[in-house]
């Protein structure tokens, strides 16, 4: 199988497939030049950077395969791709321990200043009084939106941080992973949470907007590692100024990859660009999934 990898992937599994017999070439293009290299390959890897598109799925002469390194199948056209008779893939369990993580060091850097008091450390300053008012988990109540495997590895992980109750909504509350944590509405969920983060695919509008935010305790953090677009983000910004939300822990936007800079630039943001998954040992499991996923594949 001759094999395009578009974003990267672990070496190792490259070597991988390599030593199985398949050709790997590794290069990003963008969508004007993927159209016309895709006409050589039979299986395409990609993570979040490549759009495959349907102008990329028609260029796919060859193509049997596309895998996506990672969960969200979001920047694939899953309807050209099944009129092809081309299978999609994603690699679910690889990188939810990785989110989970960023997930919780948003919540404290969120809660305590941390880039902020970094920032100010670094300058120079001493600015004791500045960084002295800000909030503790303890005792806190935890909303998960999205209880599939991220959403119950942040749940497990969070069960030692000292929230004082775990709750969580899904669209498919029967087929939850959070073990021992209840499933309850979403507006209950925004009620009564201090914390929230969310962990839900990509939709066609906000799942949390103004009218969400309205139903949110005053003072909440709310987290998304979960896709650009879900949150409102000209909501959740109104929110930030109003103090409705005490402060914000952002790694996906809107716009990637040039979000907003007013949203970055606001003091109780703490942001990333879309690294969540992006860890040494997240790569190694997605890369040994990607493999897996080729060797079975008939």
């Amino acid at each position: 199988m001759k094999i395009l990898v578009t974003d990267g992937m672990d070496k190792s599994a490259i070597a991988e497939l390599k030593a199985l017999g398949h050709t790997v070439d590794e290069q990003f293009y963008e969508e004007a030049d993927l159209i016309k290299a895709i006409a050589d390959y039979n299986c395409v890897v990609v993570r979040s950077a490549t759009k495959v598109t349907r102008a990329v799925i028609e260029g796919g002469k060859n193509l049997k395969l596309i895998i996506r390194g990672g969960v969200g199948t979001d920047n694939i056209d899953k309807v050209a791709a099944k009129e092809k008779g081309i299978e999609v893939r994603n690699t679910p369990g690889a990188s939810s321990i990785s989110v989970a993580e960023l997930v919780i060091a948003m919540m404290f850097g969120v809660a305590r200043a941390l880039p902020a008091a970094t920032a100010s450390m670094k300058a120079g300053k001493w600015e004791k009084k500045v960084f002295s008012k800000r909030i503790e988990i303890e005792g806190k109540t935890l909303g998960i939106i999205g209880t599939g495997r991220i959403g119950a590895a942040l749940a497990k992980k969070c069960k030692g941080l000292g929230f004082s109750k775990i709750i969580g909504y899904d669209a498919y509350p029967e087929v939850s992973r959070a073990e021992g944590v209840p499933m309850v509405s979403l507006d209950e969920v925004l009620a009564k949470s201090d914390y929230i983060s969310l962990h839900i695919p990509a939709s066609d509008k906000p799942v949390i907007g103004e009218a969400e935010f309205a139903k949110m305790k005053d003072g909440v953090v709310l987290i998304n590692c979960a896709r650009g677009g879900v949150v409102d983000e000209s909501a959740l910004l109104a929110a930030l100024n109003s103090g409705k939300v005490f402060g914000a822990g952002i790694d996906t936007w809107v716009g990637e990859p040039k979000p907003r800079q007013d949203l970055i630039d606001h003091p109780n943001v703490v942001c990333t660009p879309h690294v969540a998954a992006a860890t040494k040992e997240a790569q190694g499991r997605v890369g040994a999934e990607v493999v897996e996923i080729i060797k079975e594949y008939k």
